[in-house]
């Protein structure tokens, strides 16, 4: 089966992205343990992940596992800072509400596309997360996303996108940015890739994301958001980070990892992605 054929939209690399956390999930050593993954992903995750070109850096595994742990951590750190509200913006085949170690009071949000909202529905039926949790077939473009942030105003929101900017527009990237600053969040997580990504980009195009390409690529890295009224409290590269948790473990990449890593907020035309979290610009 062709990847066209299985890939129709960006909806479809939640599977791909569901099926590497189950890989990962069966190692001895694995970092986190996602035992609902492999069921979201099911064949078609499977199909998507075996007929992927080989990405540039060693494939798609680190960057998906170490991209996975760091968020969790920086989710982790938003509620001991005392954030009682998620929310989960595209959260795809996200499993985190029921595989974290969550306060039983805290409401996690789930928005994404009807379709993705019912199919994790479904698998995860007789599940029970770890806290409240809330799903909202939404479309982010609406108008009903600044009404939900709305009525949240009384909280301490984090939210949480994974996987979600790079298949945005600019403007759309710039819009969501305006939309969550607005509505005061505490603080905005996500993974974030620079411009000189776009290289590698240009290979995984002949394969998995020729049908869901990366679109939201700032050449100004982490400072595109800061001139938007943000601050990036924490930045976490995730080329160092996977050589650090040992999925990237060849001579090469601990030799490029101990030297100098590109500027985040400047990262020129070198390839560049981390976990950001931004908190408003007081």
């Amino acid at each position: 089966m062709d990847m066209d054929s299985l890939i129709g939209a960006v909806d479809d690399t939640a599977r791909w992205t569901a099926h590497h956390r189950a890989v990962e999930s069966a190692r001895p050593d694995a970092l986190f343990r996602d035992p609902f993954a492999a069921r979201l992903a099911g064949s078609t995750g499977r199909a998507i992940a075996d007929g992927a070109a080989p990405a540039a850096g060693g494939g798609d595994a680190w960057y998906l596992t170490a991209r996975t742990v760091l968020l969790d951590r920086a989710v982790a750190a938003a509620i001991a800072d005392g954030c009682d509200t998620v929310v989960n913006l595209g959260a795809g085949l996200d499993a985190r509400p029921y595989r974290l170690d969550l306060p039983a009071d805290l409401e996690w949000i789930e928005i994404d596309l009807p379709t993705n909202i019912e199919h994790k529905a479904a698998v995860l039926a007789t599940e029970t997360p770890r806290c409240r949790l809330r799903r909202v077939p939404l479309d982010l473009a609406g108008v009903g996303f600044a009404d939900l942030l709305g009525g949240l105003a009384d909280r301490r929101v984090l939210a949480l996108s994974e996987g979600l900017v790079m298949y945005l527009s600019p403007d759309e990237a710039d819009t969501l940015a305006d939309t969550l600053l607005a509505a005061g969040v505490d603080r905005w997580c996500l993974d974030l890739s620079a411009a000189g990504v776009g290289s590698v980009m240009a290979e995984r195009n002949r394969g998995i994301l020729r049908r869901a390409p990366w679109r939201f690529l700032p050449a100004d890295g982490a400072a595109h958001f800061e001139q938007r009224g943000w601050t990036a409290r924490d930045i976490e590269p995730l080329f160092p980070a996977a050589v650090a948790l040992g999925r990237l473990d060849s001579p090469e990449a601990h030799r490029l990892a101990a030297g100098p890593q590109p500027d985040p907020r400047n990262p020129g035309e070198t390839p560049w992605s981390g976990v950001v979290t931004y908190v408003p610009a007081r």
